[in-house]
C-alpha cells in the first residue's frame, strides 16, 4: 500500500527574503586571494609540485607503473602488429591526399608515434597522418607548389626538385602547426577545442570527405588532373576530370571498383561479427599484398600504363631546418590545422578514455602533439593527429597502452628500412580505392541532417552551413565560416532567449510553464532563461510588458496627464481647501470628467533570477529603469532566486534607492508567493489553497 503512495517531504523554515536571510544567517568569514596571492602560489615549488609537475610532463611514468606485464604484454604485440600494417597503408595511402610521394606518409606513421608516447595522455588512439589534415597540407602545397608553372618565389627553393620543395612546404607548415599546439598547451589554453561542437566538427569532416573523395577520383579514373586550392577549386576539380573521363584509364578503374567492393564487404562484416573475431580481418593490407604481386607479375606499369607507387627509398633523411619565408606564407593556414589536429585527435581520446576508465588532460595533449608535429617535421614528415579507422584497430584488437603505438611505430620502421622495395608496384589505384573505403564513416554522418533539423534546427544551421562553406570555400576558410555560424547562433540564442511565464501547481511549491497551467489572480511570474547584458536588454523589456499586458511607462505617461486634468477640474469646481480629498487615486474605478486611462490589473509581479548567471552595466541600468516604471505603476516587484555574486555587483553599483530596495530580492520563488499571499489574503480567498503547500512554512 505504501509504495503505491507518493512519497513526500515536509520542510518548516520561516519565510525568507535575502535581507531576513542574511540577518538570520550570518556568512562564514572568507578572505580572498589577492592577484599577489596567486602569482606567488603559481610560483612556488615544493617537493610534491615538482613531482605533480614531472608526471603530468611525462604521463608515460604513471601508466607504466601499473602496467601488467603478464596481462597486458601479449594484447599489446598483437596490437601493435595489426596496428602497424594499417599505418603503413594508410601512410602511403594519405600522403597522395599531401600532393607528396607516397613514402613520406611512412615518416609520419613513425616519428610523431615515438614522441607521443611519452608524452600523449590517452592510451588507445593511433597517432599518424590524418585524412582531413593531409588535405588541409596538400592545398597548401599545390598553392606554393602547384603542378603546373612556376612555384612561388621563396627564399630556399633554388635547386630543388618539385618534390623537395613539396616536402620542404609540408615539412614547415607541420612544424608551425606544433609550434602553435605547443604554445597553446604551454599558456593551458586547451579549452578552445571547446568552441568547436560536435555539430560543427561533423559537418566540417563530411566537407572534408566529399573533397577527399574528389582528390582521389584522379587516381581511380587513372587520369592527370593538376592540384587545385582555394575557394571553389572543387568544382574546378570536378570540370577538368568530367572534361577528361573519356581519357579514363579502365585497368585503374577494374582494380579500384573491385578493392573497394572487396573492402566494404569484408568490413561490413567485421563490424558485424566483431563480438566473435579475435581481431578484425585486415582487409587492406591483403588487398594491398595481392594487388601488388599481381601488378608485379603482370607488369601492369609498362602494360597498362597504370600510375605506380614507384620507388622507395630505403632509411631515413638527415634533419632538416624549416623554411622561415614558408612560415610567412602559411601562417593562416596553419593555425586552423593546428586546432583540427588537436580537435579530432582530443574528441576521439576522450571517447576511449571514458570507455577505459581514465583521465586525458587537453592543455597536456596539445604538448604532445606539438612536439610530435616538430620533431617529425624535422625528419620530412606531414602533420599528424589520429585516424578514427585506425585507433578502432588499436583498441579492438586489444590494445592496453601506448606501448602497441610504440610496437606499429617499430613495423613502419621495418618497412622503411628492410622491405619497402616489395610495394613499388602497388597502383596508387590500390591507395585511392582505400581511401575512399574508409570514408564511409565520415560521408555517412549525412545522416545525422534529418535528426538535427527535427531535435534543434539552429544546429542543423550550423551542420549545414559549415559544410557548405567548407565545401565551396575550403576546409581553411570553411571552418572560419563554421565557427561564426556557430557563435552567431549562440549570441542569437542567448539575445532572443525563450521567455516565459510560469504558474503555481496546486498545493505545491512547484512552479511550471502557464501555457499549461493557471496562476494567481494579480500575479505574474516572469522566468528569464539567460543572462541579462547590453545586447539583450531591450528584448527582455519587451517580452515583459508582453507578458504584464501593458507598458508601464505608457501608464505613467496617461496618469500623469489625467492627474493633471484632475487638478484642473478641481480647480474650476472646487474650493481650495483639498484637505478631505483623497491622497491617492484608484486608478482602476471610474474617474470623473470622463478621463480614461489604461487599466492595470496587476499588483504583483515576481522576475525569476534563477537562471540569470550574470548582468553587465547596461543591463544594470536597463533593469533599473524598468523596476521603477513598474513600481511607479503602483506594482510590486520581486526578484528571486538571484545569484549571490549579482546581488553583491547590484550593491556594489549603487543600484537601490528609495524606489528599487533590498526588500524586494526573495531567496525561492514560493517565498515571494507566500509573502504575496500575506499582503494579498484576497489571493487565498479564490481559487488557490496556499494553505494546502506541502513544503510549511511559519511566517515571520
Amino acid at each position: 500500500m505504501w509504495d503505491t503512495l507518493p512519497k513526500q517531504y515536509v520542510v518548516a523554515r520561516p519565510l525568507y527574503s535575502e535581507e531576513s536571510f542574511a540577518l538570520e544567517h550570518e556568512k562564514v568569514y572568507r578572505q580572498r586571494k589577492t592577484m599577489l596571492n596567486h602569482v606567488k602560489q603559481y610560483f612556488t615549488c615544493d617537493a610534491k609540485r615538482a613531482k605533480d609537475a614531472a608526471l603530468s610532463l611525462l604521463p608515460v611514468i604513471g601508466w607504466l607503473k601499473i602496467y601488467r606485464l603478464k596481462e597486458w604484454l601479449l594484447s599489446d604485440i598483437v596490437s601493435g602488429v595489426s596496428t602497424g600494417l594499417v599505418a603503413v597503408l594508410q601512410g602511403l595511402a594519405y600522403c597522395l591526399l599531401a600532393s607528396l610521394p607516397p613514402w613520406y606518409g611512412l615518416f609520419s606513421a613513425f616519428f610523431p608515434v615515438i614522441s607521443y608516447f611519452f608524452l600523449g595522455t590517452s592510451r588507445h588512439i593511433s597517432v599518424g597522418p590524418f585524412p582531413v589534415l593531409c588535405l588541409m597540407i596538400g592545398s597548401v602545397v599545390t598553392r606554393l607548389v602547384p603542378d603546373e608553372g612556376p612555384p612561388t618565389n621563396i627564399t630556399g627553393f633554388e635547386g630543388l626538385t618539385r618534390d623537395e620543395q613539396r616536402v620542404l612546404v609540408a615539412s614547415s607548415v607541420t612544424f608551425l602547426t606544433g609550434i602553435m599546439q605547443l604554445a597553446m598547451g604551454l599558456l593551458q589554453v586547451g579549452f578552445v577545442v571547446m568552441y568547436l561542437s560536435d555539430t560543427l566538427v561533423s559537418g566540417f569532416t563530411t566537407a572534408a570527405a566529399i573533397h577527399i573523395l574528389v582528390s582521389q577520383l584522379k587516381f581511380v579514373l587513372g587520369l592527370q588532373v593538376p592540384g587545385l586550392s582555394g575557394p571553389f577549386s572543387i568544382i574546378y576539380t570536378l570540370e577538368i576530370i568530367f572534361n577528361k573521363i573519356t581519357s579514363t584509364n579502365v585497368c585503374d578503374v577494374v582494380i579500384s571498383l573491385v578493392i573497394m567492393v572487396v573492402v566494404f564487404i569484408v568490413k561490413e562484416l567485421n563490424d558485424r561479427f566483431k563480438s566473435k573475431l579475435p581481431v578484425p580481418i585486415p582487409i587492406e593490407v591483403i588487398m594491398t599484398v595481392i594487388a601488388c604481386g599481381i601488378s608485379y607479375a603482370l607488369d601492369f606499369k609498362t602494360r597498362y600504363g597504370i600510375d605506380v607507387v614507384g620507388h622507395i627509398p630505403k632509411g631515413y633523411e638527415p634533419p632538416m631546418a624549416p623554411n622561415l619565408h614558408v612560415f610567412q606564407e602559411t601562417a593562416v593556414e596553419a593555425f586552423p590545422m593546428a586546432i583540427v589536429g588537436f580537435a579530432v585527435a582530443f574528441s576521439v581520446a576522450k571517447v576511449y578514455s571514458v570507455k577505459h576508465d581514465y583521465t586525458i588532460d587537453g592543455n597536456q595533449e596539445l604538448i604532445a602533439f606539438g612536439v610530435s608535429n616538430i620533431f617529425g617535421a624535422t625528419f620530412r614528415s606531414f602533420a599528424a593527429s589520429t585516424a578514427l579507422s585506425r585507433t578502432a584497430v588499436q583498441e579492438s584488437t586489444g590494445g592496453k597502452t601506448q606501448i602497441a603505438g610504440l610496437l606499429s611505430a617499430v613495423i613502419v620502421m621495418i618497412v622503411t628500412l628492410a622491405i619497402g622495395f616489395l610495394l613499388e608496384p602497388l597502383p596508387k589505384s590500390v591507395l585511392g580505392a582505400v581511401v575512399i573505403v574508409n570514408l564511409k564513416g565520415m560521408l555517412m554522418q549525412f545522416r545525422e541532417i534529418p535528426y538535427l533539423w527535427r531535435r534543434d534546427k539552429p544546429d542543423c544551421v550550423v551542420w549545414l552551413g559549415t559544410c557548405i562553406a567548407a565545401i565551396l570555400l575550403g576546409l581553411d576558410l570553411g571552418l572560419a565560416a563554421g565557427l561564426g555560424v556557430e557563435l552567431l547562433s549562440v549570441v542569437l540564442r542567448t539575445q532572443f532567449p525563450r521567455c516565459s511565464l510560469l504558474a503555481n501547481i496546486k498545493g505545491t511549491d512547484i512552479y511550471k510553464d502557464r501555457k499549461d497551467f493557471i496562476d494567481p489572480e494579480g500575479v505574474r511570474i516572469f522566468r528569464i532563461p539567460s543572462p541579462i547584458f547590453f545586447a539583450n536588454i531591450e528584448f527582455f523589456r519587451t517580452k515583459l510588458v508582453e507578458a504584464v499586458g501593458f507598458n508601464p511607462l505608457r501608464v505613467l505617461r496617461k496618469r500623469n496627464k489625467a492627474l493633471r486634468m484632475i487638478r484642473k477640474l478641481l480647480k474650476l469646481d472646487q474650493p481650495t481647501d483639498f484637505k478631505d480629498l483623497p491622497a491617492r487615486i484608484d486608478w482602476n474605478a471610474e474617474l470623473p470628467g470622463n478621463i480614461i486611462v489604461p487599466r492595470v490589473d496587476l499588483h504583483s509581479l515576481i522576475l525569476d533570477f534563477a537562471a540569470v548567471s550574470f548582468l553587465d552595466i547596461s543591463a544594470l541600468k536597463g533593469l533599473k529603469t524598468l523596476l521603477r516604471e513598474l513600481i511607479r505603476v503602483e506594482v510590486e516587484v520581486y526578484i528571486v532566486a538571484c545569484d549571490p555574486y549579482i546581488l553583491e555587483k547590484l550593491h556594489d553599483c549603487c543600484f537601490f534607492d528609495a524606489e528599487v530596495q533590498p526588500s524586494m530580492f526573495f531567496l525561492t520563488l514560493h517565498d515571494a508567493m507566500l509573502h504575496i499571499q500575506e499582503k494579498h489574503p484576497q489571493l487565498a480567498e479564490k481559487k488557490f489553497d496556499y494553505e494546502k503547500v506541502k513544503t510549511t512554512i511559519f511566517i515571520h
